[in-house]
Formats: C-alpha cells, sequence, structure tokens
C-alpha cells in the first residue's frame, strides 16, 4: 500500500490491536475501537485507570495495529505518540460525544440522540477518557493471501520496513 492507500485504510476502518510496554511481563495488547479525528489523529476512548491510560501517562509510545475485519486478514501498523486529550473533569461534553461516536462505530449505524443519556451515565460511573494517538510512523509488510494452489506459484515474502507517515 502506499501512503495514501494506508491513511484511506485506516478511515476505513474502527478496530486496532492497542499495544505498549508493561512495567512487567511482555508487551500488553487489546482490542479496541477507534474514532477518526481530521485526516491523522485516532481517538480511542478508555477509562482512567484501565492500563491503557496509565501506559500513556508513563510513555506517550504506543502501537496499534488496525486489522481488516474480513478474511484474508489485511493490516496497518502505526507507532504514534499518544497523550490524554479530555477526561470527565476537564471536558465532559467531549467524552459523552465521544461516547456517542463510539456506540455508533459498535452498532454500524448513528445512535439516536436519546442515548446521550446513557453514554453520560457511562462515561460519569466509568471514568472515561479520551486518548489522542498521533501516528509519527507505520510498518510495511506487504499481504500475501493465498486462495489457491495457482497463488503458491512464485509466492514470495521479504522483509518490512519502517515508513513515515
Amino acid at each position: 500500500m502506499d501512503r495514501e492507500e494506508r491513511k484511506a485504510f485506516i478511515h476505513a476502518h474502527r478496530t486496532c490491536v492497542f499495544g505498549y510496554n508493561r512495567r512487567h511481563d511482555g508487551p500488553s495488547m487489546s482490542i479496541v475501537y477507534y474514532m477518526m479525528d481530521g485526516p491523522d489523529d485516532l481517538l480511542i476512548s478508555t477509562m482512567v485507570e484501565r492500563g491503557k491510560a496509565r501506559a500513556v501517562r508513563r510513555s506517550p509510545k504506543i502501537s496499534i495495529m488496525v486489522l481488516d475485519e474480513k478474511w484474508p486478514p489485511t493490516y496497518v501498523q502505526l507507532y504514534c505518540d499518544a497523550r490524554i486529550d479530555a477526561t470527565m473533569e476537564s471536558d465532559p461534553a467531549r467524552v459523552i460525544d465521544s461516547m456517542m461516536k463510539l456506540y455508533a462505530l459498535m452498532a454500524g449505524k448513528p445512535m439516536p440522540e436519546s442515548a446521550r443519556a446513557n453514554a453520560a451515565e457511562t462515561a460519569r460511573r466509568e471514568s472515561r477518557i479520551i486518548l489522542r494517538l498521533r501516528p509519527y510512523a507505520t510498518f510495511e509488510t506487504p499481504p500475501r493471501h493465498v486462495y489457491g494452489e495457482q497463488d503458491t506459484v512464485g509466492l514470495t515474502h521479504w522483509l518490512g520496513q519502517l515508513l513515515p507517515w
């Protein structure tokens, strides 16, 4: 994928694997929904006490892998600088708006305004925050898919490369 194809892929999807370094053990990875904010930034709603938020407070360097939601798997990996962008204390309206967008992403359709009270209650009860992810690089490994025997002829793999976002 070229740069524009990678960006289009990110905009066309809604789930990613969020990875960060843990203090102990290996890296942590969790599947989350994300929302686009402008051409490049991604927003993730999480709870203030979740590992993702604690990790971002420790170090802003995280990675995500945006997954295609159909088989065979295709993905784009991004390296991002992350920060806490809004909290229920600093900007409750933005956090609640993000919950409404998140519900719409999960449902695959817009949420009616009548769901806002539920979004607000969830945001308060769970101490929701918004993480802002600003990509700075991507790692490209072109996918190689096998659909049938003919695809195995000359099938090759090569090393990926780190590219600026």
